[in-house]
C-alpha cells in the first residue's frame, strides 16, 4: 500500500495531514515538492486524478501569485501551469495519493476520506482542534 504526500514542512496543514497519515500507522512516501516539483506531465496527472483545473490548484497567497498576476481571469491552463512549474511555491498543498483517490487536503481532515487504514488512536492538530477521538473515530467539525 503506497501513500504519498506532496508536503511543505513550513505549512501547518501539511504537517497535520502528514500527521493524520502516520495516526493510521502509515508511513508515507513524502517528496517535498518544493525542493524536488512535480514535472509537467506529474502535475496535469495529479490534476487530472482530482478533477481540478490548474486554477484551482493555485496557490493565491503570496509575493509570487501576485507579482505574476495570476489573478487575470484570461490566463488559460498552460500559463498556469508554466506558473506552477517554475514556481512550485504556487501549488496548493498538501496533495495526498492513496489507492483509494488522490486529494487536496485542505482541510488536513479531508485525508481520512482517502486513508487505506483506520485510525489508531486520537489526533489533533497542532492548533488543539480535536480531529480523532480516543476511540479513533473522526469529530465532526464545530458549527
Amino acid at each position: 500500500m503506497t501513500v504519498t504526500i506532496y508536503h511543505n514542512p513550513s505549512c501547518g496543514t501539511s504537517r497535520n495531514t502528514l500527521a493524520l497519515i502516520r495516526n493510521a500507522g502509515i508511513e508515507p512516501e513524502v517528496i517535498l515538492y518544493l525542493q524536488t516539483p512535480p514535472d509537467r506531465a506529474q502535475l496535469t496527472a495529479l490534476l487530472a486524478a482530482m478533477d481540478m483545473t490548474p486554477r484551482a490548484l493555485l496557490r493565491k497567497k503570496g509575493e509570487v501569485y501576485e507579482s505574476l498576476q495570476l489573478d487575470n481571469p484570461a490566463l488559460g491552463d498552460d500559463p498556469l501551469l508554466d506558473a506552477m512549474l517554475a514556481h512550485p511555491i504556487l501549488i496548493e498543498r498538501p496533495i495526498v495519493v492513496t489507492p483509494l483517490g488522490t486529494r487536496l487536503c485542505r482541510p488536513s481532515e479531508r485525508v481520512l476520506d482517502i486513508l487505506p487504514a483506520a485510525q489508531q488512536g486520537p489526533f489533533a492538530k497542532e492548533d488543539g482542534e480535536v480531529v480523532i477521538d480516543a476511540d479513533g473515530r473522526r469529530v465532526a467539525p464545530k458549527a
